[in-house]
């Protein structure tokens, strides 16, 4: 860890982060400020849930050592709880990453959903409050990932993620998910009527997150909007105009909402029909590069297919980790990197490890000889053989 980031979780220590005190202004309070902008000229370094890497995952801390490591984009999943507010976690039950099973007071909360057309067990989102999911703490999803910050940080809201990216000493985008819609529709109900969609983009527009892709607005507040649901795409198209992302799962896998496949969703035609309201694809890399024992075998045409309809293609979900790397990389994540943007030639990036991406981008810079790869391992060298001469 770099000395800078330690004052940093002194200062969440101080403010109580873990007990969901916010630590951040609200972004309505926010005054407009000239900010270096979003760079446009390189994929896109998405912090896959902040940098979970190196913090358990969409805390406040995972998102602001992100934004340090220098992430584009700042990703997030949102869910809504029982009372209907709008909360950044991935999984729609609890049991996996926080400490909901040592709250005796819970425990007769268990319930079994149908998800996904799959019967799941667990502490359903659903079933809580705002104020009872802030009682609760986060840990690593990975046991061999660092446990030190486990039980140190609470669930963050849609509109603390926000604040987050808003109060950033540049522009960095959102790219938030609508999660398991169907779900949640089913399960949470507004006084008003609305649907989880409506919430969702209510709370982006009310905080200036509006715009075409590359529009004037959106440089100033970058978005891209995701979701695994073609048909919360479609009806989110009439409520906003800024980007939105299919997600695309295992080939063999159904949607949740249209019990077609992702290999249904993938073909030229699929692509003609919903190029009208996304601005890309995001793909599982392996279908994109099909794999067999951990080994790459051949690269399927679906990158040139989304690019001849004018989809960019962000895929996921880049890990350091060797459990995570195909053996063709040689336990080497900067070498996948290389391969994913020069050979394969995608236009984002979601990984778990900001840092390690940036860094590989910064040394791959032709515009930045002093940074580039090459220059730096011959300096090492350098440093070596001066050392050995001595």
């Amino acid at each position: 860890m770099d000395q800078g980031f330690i004052p940093f979780l002194l200062l969440l220590s101080f403010f109580g982060e873990a007990v969901g005190r916010p630590l951040y202004q609200l972004p309505s309070k926010i005054q407009d400020k000239h900010l270096e902008p979003l760079q446009s000229f390189r994929p896109y370094n998405i912090a896959h849930r902040g940098s979970n890497g190196e913090i358990p995952e969409e805390t406040i801390a995972a998102y602001t050592r992100a934004i340090e490591e220098g992430a584009d984009f700042i990703e997030t999943d949102i869910l809504a709880t029982k009372d209907g507010a709008l909360i950044c976690f991935h999984d729609v039950t609890l049991d996996a990453i926080t400490d909901i099973a040592d709250h005796k007071e819970f425990a007769s909360r268990k319930m079994t959903y149908e998800v996904q057309g799959v019967n799941v067990t667990g502490w359903f989102i659903v079933d809580f409050t705002l104020d009872e999911l802030k009682t609760l703490t986060v840990k690593q999803r990975y046991a061999f990932r660092d446990s030190q910050y486990n039980g140190e940080f609470s669930i963050i809201t849609f509109e603390e993620f926000l604040s987050i990216a808003l109060n950033a000493n540049r522009i960095v985008g959102i790219y938030p998910e609508i999660k398991n819609p169907v779900l949640i529709n089913q399960h949470v109900k507004w006084a008003d009527g609305k649907r989880f969609e409506d919430k969702f983009v209510e709370t982006l527009l009310k905080y200036g997150y509006k715009g075409e892709y590359k529009s004037k607005e959106w440089k100033a507040k970058p978005v891209f909007i995701q979701s695994f649901a073609p048909t919360s795409l479609v009806y989110i198209s009439k409520l906003t105009n800024s980007p939105k992302i299919l997600l695309i799962d295992d080939v063999d896998i159904p949607t949740q909402d249209t019990n077609q496949t992702y290999a249904e969703i993938t073909t030229d035609s699929y692509f003609a029909y919903i190029k009208d309201y996304v601005v890309g694809i995001g793909p599982w890399k392996d279908n994109i590069v099909l794999t067999k024992n951990n080994h790459l075998t051949v690269a399927t045409d679906l990158v040139a297919k989304a690019h001849a309809h004018n989809l960019q293609v962000h895929p996921y979900t880049f890990r350091n980790e060797n459990q995570f790397l195909h053996f063709d990389f040689h336990q080497d994540p900067y070498v996948e990197y290389d391969y994913w943007v020069n050979f394969i030639g995608v236009d984002g990036l979601f990984t778990d490890f900001t840092g390690s991406l940036h860094q590989y981008q910064e040394w791959a810079d032709p515009s930045k000889p002093e940074k580039n790869l090459p220059n730096v391992l011959s300096k090492i060298s350098a440093v070596i053989s001066s050392y050995k001469h001595n």
